[in-house]
């Protein structure tokens, strides 16, 4: 939070401005009146629209719905003049229809208002609650990860790998087993060494992670899942020459020398529907839980820059991402 505010603000600026202009350029045939719209509010984790990540991913989703004239939304950023909780709050006091969490780091603020309101329907997104009146949505990123490793085997030339996690949290953690065995499956040889920055929102930390994993570790390929705390590392990545993987969205215009791939979460596409099928489901979601994963497209690739498999790679890779789809391959995850 301490550093993120200079080139992000300008992003937010941007984002923000781009969706009004879809806004007012969207058809207005068919409209539902505004009134008899599906209103949801959507937290934002404390880094904020602008982190070229989840946030603007999440964000993506809803404009989508927005503009097809199925829901009204808003959004709010926690941050030191606004918690967690009372962000909830004012959605909850509000009567929305929906109230959408974005990160299990926002679950236990998100559960509290939830039991205080439990005629409210509430969506944790990464994340997974008991109660009655939250629905979980998750995403088997391990999978996704699990791809984003064999490229890292198949490009390091030392045998060095890195992942560069922002926080040390359960997804995370399951981020970073997913890509340990997709390594190892392809280059048992290889050591993966494994770094958390502690913050998701702190560009010059990931900047100086990135070095350190570099120069002292040895490392020549990195996955880097931190937020704006990553958009840092990539950046620092390419400038000393080595090669990076991406996270969230394609994170590819960050770091054109460096990004050989990104491993996609499709929020923006995982949001998009569940809004829809709650409105067309009279407000309720059929299923407390959603688990998606490379079966369901949710998560995956962007294509591979600044690395050409060899067909014998490329024919590896398609055999264990199949085995991966179809249940043979299991990824193992420990808590």
């Amino acid at each position: 939070m301490k550093t993120k505010r200079g080139t992000q603000v300008v992003l937010t600026v941007i984002l923000v401005l781009m969706v009004l202009m879809l806004g007012a350029c969207s058809s207005t045939e068919n409209e539902t009146p505004a009134d008899q719209r599906t209103k949801v509010g959507i937290v934002l984790t404390e880094v904020g629209l602008g982190d070229r990540s989840f946030n603007d991913a999440a964000f993506e989703g809803l404009v989508q719905a927005r503009n097809e004239n199925t829901i009204l939304f808003d959004y709010k950023e926690p941050g030191d003049d606004l918690t967690t909780q009372t962000a909830f709050e004012q959605f909850a006091q509000q009567g929305v229809d929906l109230i959408i969490g974005l990160s299990d780091t926002l679950l236990p603020d998100l559960e509290k208002v939830a039991q205080k309101y439990p005629d409210q329907q509430f969506l944790i997104v990464d994340g997974h609650s008991e109660l009655p009146n939250v629905t979980s949505m998750s995403f088997r990123s391990e999978e996704g990860s699990y791809l984003a490793g064999m490229i890292a085997g198949f490009a390091t030339k030392d045998d060095h790998v890195g992942f560069l996690g922002g926080m040390e949290i359960p997804l995370l953690r399951d981020f970073q087993q997913g890509f340990e065995q997709g390594v190892h499956a392809v280059n048992p040889d290889a050591t993966v060494h494994v770094v958390y920055a502690g913050d998701f929102g702190n560009s010059k930390l990931g900047e100086e992670l990135a070095a350190q994993m570099i120069q002292e570790q040895g490392t020549d390929v990195i996955y880097v899942a931190a937020g704006l705390t990553g958009v840092g590392s990539l950046t620092e990545i390419q400038k000393l020459g080595k090669y990076a993987i991406g996270v969230d969205t394609d994170q590819f215009f960050l770091a054109e020398k460096a990004i050989l791939t990104s491993m996609l979460k499709n929020v923006n596409v995982s949001i998009y529907n569940a809004v829809n099928t709650f409105t067309k489901n009279n407000h309720s979601f059929p299923e407390k839980t959603m688990i998606e994963g490379l079966a369901e497209d949710a998560v995956g690739l962007t294509a591979l820059h600044n690395i050409t498999l060899s067909e014998e790679q490329q024919q590896t890779f398609e055999d264990l991402k199949a085995q991966i789809i179809s249940s043979k391959t299991k990824i193992t995850l420990e808590p």
